[in-house]
This record gives structure tokens, sequence and C-alpha cells, in this order.
């Protein structure tokens, strides 16, 4: 993508939250047991090449099969996408869930924020379990940035988290309706477009602008971040080719079409392309990652 246009500044609604996010998967129905049986998703529909799974009646992921696809490595798209539990009882039984099955994982941090359990799903798309401690608690600085220096930097106690389970043994029912697409956090070809993007022409607050730990995030309403933005496989990497599995899109989600108005407003003033689809417009980030724009 060309240098992106800059603009007079603008904030999105702090009201803005995440949707679902969209994979391309090369075998359907691998990776719909893998979400339905052992991280409780519901299977809410399935027609041909395609099903959405979420919590409730909320659909957090959408899955469209692709006949010959194939997973591509360092290449812009996911990192992980961060499903965010209500209680730290869901997510206790979450990775109870993933220990005992002997899934693979990739680890675990308390990051001050949050909570955050690692693993890959069947296809290499990464997943972040997470819960949110209280506002009140983050490492945050007064202007909004999130202050790593104040970070535990630490693994999660998986002990004590696991004793949510012995003070409350309800029985586990999947995953909780309460459950979001707290975050998505992406390989990215530069930062500084990135930036010129999320923050520039969608409006996102910076959260952490690291340039000598080669990420950044975005995020609206004072949250952590929303939307995470790492260089870690290198500047310049190349897109995802056509054929290759994982994230298609992740959707943004406004409070109405008036704010959805005003950031079509904000593409076309920037000059970049997009595509009307039924739910609202579909735009490709400098890294060529979709992203959805949708009105709530």
């Amino acid at each position: 993508m060309d240098r992106i246009r800059e603009l007079p500044a603008f904030q999105i609604d702090p009201r803005t939250h995440l949707g679902r996010v969209h994979y391309t998967v090369a075998s359907l129905e691998k990776m719909v047991a893998f979400y339905r049986d052992l991280l409780g998703f519901r299977l809410l529909w399935q027609e041909g090449d395609s099903a959405g799974l979420g919590a409730g009646e909320r659909e957090l992921l959408r899955l469209t099969q692709v006949d010959g696809a194939k997973r591509v490595r360092r290449t812009t798209g996911l990192y992980h996408t961060a499903f965010l539990l209500p209680t730290r009882w869901d997510l206790a039984h979450l990775v109870k869930r993933v220990l005992v099955s002997g899934a693979p994982i990739h680890g675990h941090s308390n990051h001050g924020t949050h909570l955050a359990f690692y693993l890959p799903d069947p296809e290499g798309n990464g997943i972040e379990l997470a819960w949110d401690f209280p506002r009140d608690q983050w490492p945050m600085t007064p202007d909004g940035m999130y202050d790593i220096a104040r970070a535990p930097r630490s693994g999660i106690d998986l002990e004590e988290l696991l004793a949510e389970l012995e003070r409350d043994a309800s029985p586990w029912e999947g995953l909780a309706p309460a459950t979001v697409v707290g975050h998505v956090h992406l390989h990215v070809s530069s930062l500084n477009a990135s930036r010129a993007f999320y923050h520039g022409v969608l409006g996102l607050d910076v959260t952490l602008d690291r340039d000598d730990f080669g990420a950044l995030f975005v995020s609206a309403g004072g949250y952590h971040h929303h939307v995470g933005a790492n260089i870690w496989l290198g500047e310049g990497a190349p897109p995802a080719p056509p054929y290759a599995t994982g994230l298609r899109s992740f959707t943004i989600v406004v409070p109405g079409r008036q704010e959805l108005d005003r950031l079509i407003g904000r593409l076309e003033e920037a000059q970049l392309p997009y595509e009307p689809q039924d739910e609202g417009v579909l735009v490709k980030d400098p890294s060529q990652i979709g992203v959805l724009l949708v009105a709530d």
C-alpha cells in the first residue's frame, strides 16, 4: 500500500469493540470439532463450506473451508486471537481442559492487565484464552499508555488459578455466553504504516508504541488493546497468498450507522479502497489484512 494520506486528528467512539474473526481453513470438520469439543464453543450455524461458532448467540469465529488451502509461514496476518472470558473461573476451566487433553500449548503470561494462556488450533492459528483484571489494577500511565515497566512479566500461577475450581465446584457448561473477542494481535509489515492506518485513519488510541520492542497497541475507550501489531517476522514481511489458511478478516464494531459513516468518510478522505458488505464495509490494512467495519 502506498503511503497513507495524513488526515486531521480523529478519535473513534469509545464504545467501539471487536466482533468475530474469520479464518480460511483446510478442514472445516477438524476445526469445528476442536473449537466445539475442547474449548466449548457453540456451533451456531453451518452451511456448505462455512460455519459460525460462538458463545451464547454471539458469533465469535467464522470458518470457511477452501480446497487446497495450506499454511504459509512468515507472512503478515494473525499472531493470535484473544477470546476474553468473563471470570477467572471460566479461564480456569478452559486451562484445565487444555492441560488434561494434552493439546500443545505455547505458554502463559500475567500481563498485569490480563492473564493469558496461549495455544494453537489444529491449523496453527494462535489462540489466547484471556481474563482481564479490574481496570483500576491495570499498569497504565495517566495518559492511557500500557506501562511495561510496571507489568509483572511472569507466568500465570496455574496452581492458584485452578484453585478457583475447588472454591466453586459448579459444573462447566461450555464457553460462557459473555465471552467476547478481546483483541487480535497481528504480524504486520510496518509499524509506521499500521499506526497511520489504525490510529491516523480509524482513530484508535495508541496504548503502546515501542519500536525497540517491535510492537504497537491501539484501542478504543481506554482498553489496554483491541489490536496489537508486531514486526517480529521482520520489517516488510509479505502478505499471505490467497490460498493460505489463517485470518481472512477481523471485525471492528462501532455503535451505530452514524459512526460507521464517519469511518467510511475517513477511508474516502484517505483515498483507501473498501468493499461494501451486507453488514458494513471491508478494507485492507497496509499489510493486506482484512478489517470489517460494522455498525452495532
